[in-house]
């Protein structure tokens, strides 16, 4: 048989196309350019930038786009002057940022063209669970747009579409996607609009797959501050279901009413935002920094990893450093 492949008329033959994929090189440099891109405030800055009537932006200008502290801004910045995006200049005490002009025309095509597309997120049908669950959310976004006035209903609309999509990225069962993603959503909207200096004390614990060490911190707060301080958890990029090592732990600490708010929920900055303490697990997670959070890390075994005996190891150690946490929280206020 010739190894040499024809074209054909024959739909079931695979020919080669005339056209070529780009080349390792320009791959991986355009990868690295998407990598840099791929931040929410970095396109922000970018947009800021490339919009701006001078053709060029201020650093103070851009440090106003969102509430986080000049050393953030910095870093965000540094990242695409060096991935190539940006180019800058300082004059006096401030430093001036522009586009690349060998950029420039790809830049405004990302932004005024892909932007908007991806303004209003689709629910893909990989990860519908209802025969119609575009009119299933819209009767929810506006169930809940209802409870919250004071937001538009285009933002309430997309928080419960971004919920739904997020959620069913990690279900294996779709049944009931449209309940946990209204108190997902409803939860968001909570952050949302909760008013920090008058609530109760809010801590959020973060892991990578929020199946285990977080989610019996955030159990162990709630019972042992006895509703005096709220602990919520998530994970940068959450597991399917809870890790059965920590499921009898969480069924002695979660009441029976409260078991369906136990699932893996992924991590959003409106949750970083409406904290007042964020812990992170000892796993490597990287959360927004938000002024007036207070930012902590627990190096703590991971169950998933360990035996029964460690298992029952760590919960003690979480549950040591649970009380400290209470102690400083509960009589600050």
């Amino acid at each position: 048989m010739s190894s040499t492949l024809t074209s054909t008329t024959n739909d079931d033959t695979c020919a080669p196309s005339s056209t070529h994929a780009i080349g390792e090189a320009a791959a991986t440099a355009l990868a690295t350019t998407l990598k840099a891109l791929s931040d929410p405030l970095r396109l922000r800055m970018l947009s800021a930038i490339a919009t701006d009537a001078r053709g060029e932006s201020c650093v103070c200008d851009l440090a106003e786009l969102a509430e986080v502290s000049q050393p953030t801004v910095s870093h965000h910045l540094k990242v695409l002057r060096d991935t190539g995006v940006l180019t800058s200049e300082r004059r006096g005490t401030w430093v001036w940022y522009r586009i690349d002009p060998a950029l420039r025309p790809a830049v405004t095509t990302l932004l005024d063209s892909f932007a908007p597309a991806a303004v209003i997120p689709t629910v893909r049908p990989e990860h519908t669970g209802l025969e119609d669950v575009d009119d299933a959310l819209t009767h929810l976004a506006e169930a809940l747009g209802g409870l919250y006035p004071s937001l538009s209903g285009g933002l309430v609309a997309t928080i419960v579409r971004e919920s739904y999509t997020s959620l069913a990225k990690a279900a294996r069962v779709k049944t009931h996607l449209l309940s946990l993603t209204e108190r997902f959503a409803r939860q968001r909207l909570i952050d949302i609009t909760r008013d920090r200096d008058t609530g109760l004390p809010q801590v959020l614990f973060v892991c990578v797959a929020n199946a285990g060490r977080s989610q019996l911190a955030a159990a162990l707060v709630n019972q042992r501050s006895a509703g005096a301080v709220i602990a919520r958890s998530a994970g940068s990029t959450p597991a399917n279901d809870i890790h059965p090592n920590v499921q009898p732990l969480l069924d002695e600490l979660i009441p029976d009413g409260d078991q369906e708010l136990r699932f893996p929920k992924p991590l959003t900055d409106d949750a970083v935002r409406a904290a007042d303490v964020v812990i992170t697990m000892g796993c490597g997670d990287v959360c927004p920094i938000i002024p007036g959070v207070r930012y902590e890390d627990w190096t703590v075994g991971d169950p998933a990893l360990a035996s029964a005996e460690g298992v029952a190891a760590i919960s003690d150690d979480i549950a040591r450093r649970v009380d400290i946490l209470l102690a400083t929280l509960t009589t600050t206020r």
